[in-house]
């Protein structure tokens, strides 16, 4: 059987009344697809609900930091590493590999960049041999961005075990840091649907005016909310992932495929959560190992209708599995799949029970 480098999650998740994600309007973000308006929540928006989530912090270590107060991370990280270095190493490495030098508590950098302290610490070290050999502080300043670099040619090295920047990778255009290709892509998640949003005209009570007998309210607002399913997919590059965590094996790639999925069933984003509470599980999650990223958005492109008394998950449900099967015949597609359903559901592959053993099924493999 041949081993497949993508792995493809596809999710069906019906979402009660809610606001998930808005834009620079406070409006719901939204997306025209087949002709017809969708609620739409940004793969950013996703991802950070995913990075910042309870369950992502527990299972990942070495989390990184996406800031531009340099300032305020160089101290937390002389912090980290009193340990092994010096204020002094750690604030001249974390200016070196930034290109900002005399970092102060006010330095900012001209963009948010993702740091590790796992790959200052890194740097540090190397730094901190050479002074040991001996060497000038001032010359390996001058000789960090052209030697220390070459060093460090690939993530590898520097990044190893980091699943935080692994999954997410970096773009770094200053400094010596280093550009990272993520090994996870994440789609904007649209409804399956049309939706047209409601407006909740809401107020605020002053009780104290309340108490003294007068009536009206001290704020009034609106607000646009829907409801919807939405289809989520991303797509996991085995191989690069492998890569960026040091040249893992397989198998430790695998175990952060499976904590995907499971983020991706049952993370949601929490904008306008108090008001709303949309805390919603995936009804409905497919994987496949595939030889290519495949998203399964068009089975959607004619918007879904309503079942008859009302619904969309089912026939969203139905509206899936008809282009699954119509894709992977029409293409010859020998990927190994597996899903789990809380909703009458029947295509070809591996039927799981629960998430659970679908999380199972993704970290041997796709192999019983």
């Amino acid at each position: 059987m041949s081993e497949k480098n993508f792995l493809n999650y596809h999710v069906l998740i019906s979402h009660s009344p809610s606001c998930l994600n808005r834009d620079d309007m406070n409006m719901q973000k939204t997306a025209v697809f087949g002709g017809t308006r969708r609620v739409r929540v940004s793969s950013q928006s996703l991802k950070r609900a995913i990075r910042t989530s309870d369950y992502y912090k527990e299972k990942f270590n070495s989390l990184s930091d996406r800031t531009k107060q340099l300032g305020l991370l160089v101290d937390k990280y002389v912090v980290a590493l009193s340990d092994q270095f010096t204020e002094e190493v750690v604030r001249t490495v974390v200016g070196l590999i930034s290109g900002e030098k005399d970092i102060t508590s006010e330095t900012k950098s001209g963009a948010v960049a993702v740091w590790s302290v796992s790959e200052v610490g890194k740097y540090c070290g190397k730094f901190q041999n050479a002074l040991d050999e001996g060497q000038n502080s001032s010359d390996v300043e001058k000789a960090f961005p052209k030697e220390f670099k070459k060093e460090f040619k690939g993530f590898n090295d520097a990044f190893q075990n980091n699943v935080d920047l692994a999954l997410s990778g970096r773009m770094a255009t200053s400094g010596i840091m280093t550009s990272v290709d993520a090994a996870l892509a994440v789609a904007h998640a649209i409804t399956t649907h049309t939706v047209d949003g409601d407006i909740d005209w809401f107020t605020a009570v002053d009780d104290l005016t309340l108490e003294e007998g007068k009536t009206g309210s001290a704020h009034l607002d609106t607000q646009e909310f829907s409801s919807g399913v939405f289809y989520r997919y991303a797509s996991l590059n085995i191989r690069q992932l492998q890569e960026n965590l040091g040249g893992a094996p397989r198998e430790d790639a695998l175990v952060v495929a499976k904590h995907v999925l499971h983020m991706l069933a049952t993370v949601v984003p929490t904008a306008k959560q108090n008001s709303f509470a949309a805390f919603n599980v995936a009804d409905i999650a497919m994987v496949a190992f595939s030889d290519q990223p495949i998203s399964l958005a068009n089975a959607f492109e004619e918007p879904v209708k309503a079942a008859k008394g009302g619904g969309f998950l089912k026939p969203s449900v139905a509206a899936f599995v008809t282009y699954k099967d119509s894709v992977y015949k029409g293409f010859g597609l020998d990927d190994r799949v597996g899903y789990f359903s809380l909703t009458t559901c029947e295509m070809e592959g591996t039927v799981k029970q629960n998430v659970s053993e679908l999380e199972n099924w993704v970290e041997k493999d796709g192999l019983e």
